[in-house]
C-alpha cells in the first residue's frame, strides 16, 4: 500500500503548480494523510473530491481560517499498521515527541507537521514521520513523504523534493 502523506500545504486554493505536483506524486497513492495547515476550504474540497481515501487533521493555520471540522488527532490501520496523525505544536524541537505522547501508546507510525522540516526516525517501536512543507518552507525545499506498508514488514519511508515544475 502506498501512502502519500503531506503537510504545512498553506494554500488557500490549488494553484497550477500544486496540482502537478498533485497529479504526479499524491493522486496515485492509496490513501493520502495531510497533517494539518491546509489553511483553505477550497484545498479541503480539492483534497475530499480528487481522492477517495483523503483523511486530514486541523492545524494551527487552519484554526485561524475556521477551522474546516477537521478533528485535532486522528488515529487509523492502513495494511495492519496503526497510524496516528496530528499537526504538532510546542517546542520545535520536541514536535514529534510531544505528538507522539498525546496520542498514547501502541501506534507503529505517528505522522505530524508543523515544523517544515522533514523527519523519519524510530522511537521505540513507533516510526515518527513528518514529510516537510508541500508549500510554505522554511530551510528545505518543498517536499512529501511516501511511506510504503506491507503487513509484516518494517514501514518504508521516501521524501520526496518537490518543485512547481513536477
Amino acid at each position: 500500500m502506498l501512502v502519500a502523506v503531506i503537510s504545512d500545504t498553506h494554500l488557500a486554493e490549488p494553484t497550477p503548480p500544486f496540482r502537478r505536483v498533485f497529479k504526479r506524486h499524491i493522486e496515485p497513492a492509496d490513501v493520502v494523510l495531510h497533517c494539518g495547515d491546509i489553511t483553505g476550504a477550497a484545498m479541503l474540497r480539492f483534497f475530499e473530491a480528487s481522492h477517495p481515501a483523503f483523511y486530514a487533521v486541523l492545524g494551527n493555520c487552519d484554526a485561524m481560517t475556521g477551522g474546516m471540522n477537521l478533528p485535532a488527532m486522528y488515529t487509523l490501520e492502513l495494511a495492519g499498521f496503526r497510524i496516528g496523525m496530528a499537526h504538532g505544536w510546542g517546542a520545535r524541537s520536541r514536535v514529534g515527541l510531544t505528538v507522539l505522547e498525546a496520542l498514547g501508546p501502541g501506534l507503529d507510525i505517528v505522522c505530524y507537521g508543523h515544523t517544515h522540516r522533514q523527519h523519519w526516525e524510530k522511537i521505540g517501536s513507533t516510526w515518527l514521520l513528518n514529510p516537510g512543507s508541500l508549500d510554505l518552507v522554511r530551510e528545505e525545499r518543498p517536499s512529501l513523504a511516501l511511506l510504503t506498508l506491507e503487513p509484516g514488514r518494517e514501514p518504508a519511508c521516501e521524501h520526496v523534493t518537490v518543485s512547481g515544475r513536477d
